[in-house]
């Protein structure tokens, strides 16, 4: 897939997506003429107690009504690395929801994995959490962290979507 988005005095909206299935971590960004501005960023929180279908479901709703708002010419979304866990299955088939929502909108869409991320923002592949997050904020110029951490993560995932373009 080849996006141009080069064209001066076009603004690209870029919607950044940290999977999850308790929580799916959305940040919303805005570049003009190489200027990032962050719009809007945060959780999409499912209940423990609630079916893992109905949590699905959940998600998909959710992320239909931001992509509704925010009109995103571009999403970024983290890919699932491999680990063992009790909840690896659940967190790819959360991901695999926002994979199938954002393609039903015709939303372009790259993934990156977590190395990438690290590294295009940082420029080191092993950063750390906290290095992650001043250079979101440095780049967004943001004088607070974003809060909690999935949303940071998002705008991250959201600006490696522009640097990696």
């Amino acid at each position: 897939m080849v996006l141009n988005w080069l064209q001066r005095d076009k603004t690209l909206r870029i919607l950044g997506i940290d999977p999850g299935l308790a929580r799916v971590g959305y940040g919303v960004i805005d570049i003009n003429n190489d200027q990032q501005k962050m719009l809007d960023c945060g959780i999409i929180r499912t209940e423990k107690d609630h079916k893992e279908c109905d949590r699905m479901v959940e998600i998909a709703k959710d992320l239909r009504q931001l992509i509704r708002k925010w009109k995103p010419d571009l999403a970024s979304v983290e890919k699932f690395f491999f680990y063992r866990s009790s909840t690896t299955i659940s967190v790819v088939q959360a991901r695999g929801v926002v994979i199938m929502t954002l393609a039903r909108f015709h939303i372009p869409t790259v993934e990156f994995a977590p190395m990438q991320i690290k590294l295009a923002i940082t420029g080191s592949g092993s950063a750390n959490k906290d290095e992650v997050l001043s250079a979101v904020m440095r780049e967004l110029k943001l004088v607070d962290p974003p809060r909690p951490d999935d949303a940071a993560d998002a705008l991250a995932i959201a600006l490696t979507g522009w640097i990696q373009r």
